[in-house]
């Protein structure tokens, strides 16, 4: 079987500096790259044009410079904060929504971890802006993705990123869940709604529809992978994870190795529960 081919990603690493992508968005890169958050954590500011009241989409981590270049660069358009929303609550999205808070006056908004605010329909706005919540749950447990209708455009958080693929967070993630919500989004996609992806890491996606389409195929294959390392002896070994790691993520550098555990981890109990 020839491998699932990734769309090529619209920016290489070291090339994607975030800026206005789209007519009502503006990406605002946190300097905190590293092979988990890649070039960074993308805090994403929403305005209509004309507007004063911006939406902000992940303030990012506890850093302090990052989240003051954030405010300025609503300031910059004329703009106030209206409301922060969270994509999930993982500390590189959401770690520094507290003190962005108190910097910016506005509420945060979000699901689970604490927050019942937004649910899967529920639709936002400020400033004449809408966003349709899109619930995406299997990444983590509370993850959202966000339709901006005007731009085509979904917000993915870490359900879909701009180069490679997401980790499915076990035990939090759960990959039946994350599966079902690629099909969701592919709806989306299918139906012209959304024709661009603004991930929470990674260089924007141009292609929504191809992006997905690879996303699916590669859960497939990894499911495939998983079967046929256990046969091979995997699933005889004292730490069956680390086994399968070791053989199905063998190309993939050793750093990342603790988040490919959980996704294994995360397709091991999918494939107990169809057993």
């Amino acid at each position: 079987m020839t491998p699932a081919q990734a769309p090529a990603p619209s920016a290489a690493f070291g090339d994607w500096h975030g800026g206005q992508v789209t007519a009502r968005a503006l990406c605002v890169l946190c300097p905190n790259p590293s092979p988990m958050t890649l070039d960074g954590t993308n805090t994403w500011v929403l305005l209509e044009p004309g507007s004063t009241e911006a939406i902000v989409i992940d303030p990012g981590p506890l850093d302090e410079g990052h989240l003051q270049s954030v405010l300025r660069a609503v300031s910059a358009r004329g703009a106030r904060v209206a409301q922060t929303i969270l994509t999930h609550g993982h500390a590189d999205h959401a770690e520094g929504a507290g003190r962005f808070a108190e910097l910016s006056g506005a509420p945060t908004r979000a699901v689970g971890r604490g927050h019942d605010d937004l649910a899967h329909g529920d639709v936002v706005t400020a400033g004449g802006l809408e966003l349709r919540v899109v619930a995406t749950p299997g990444h983590t447990s509370d993850s959202l993705s966000f339709a901006l209708a005007a731009d085509h455009a979904l917000l993915t958080g870490d359900t879909v990123l701009g180069r490679g693929t997401t980790v499915v967070a076990h035990p939090d993630g759960e990959l039946a869940a994350y599966l079902a919500s690629l099909e969701r989004i592919a709806h989306l996609t299918g139906d012209g709604e959304v024709t661009a992806i603004l991930p929470g890491h990674g260089p924007v996606v141009p292609d929504a529809a191809a992006m997905v389409a690879f996303y699916r195929l590669h859960r497939a294959e990894r499911l495939e992978q998983v079967r046929q390392a256990l046969a091979d002896g995997a699933a005889a070994a004292p730490d069956v994870v680390q086994a399968v790691v070791e053989r199905v993520y063998a190309d993939v550098p050793r750093e990342v190795w603790p988040a490919a555990a959980m996704s294994v981890a995360a397709q091991l109990d999918y494939l107990s529960a169809r057993s």
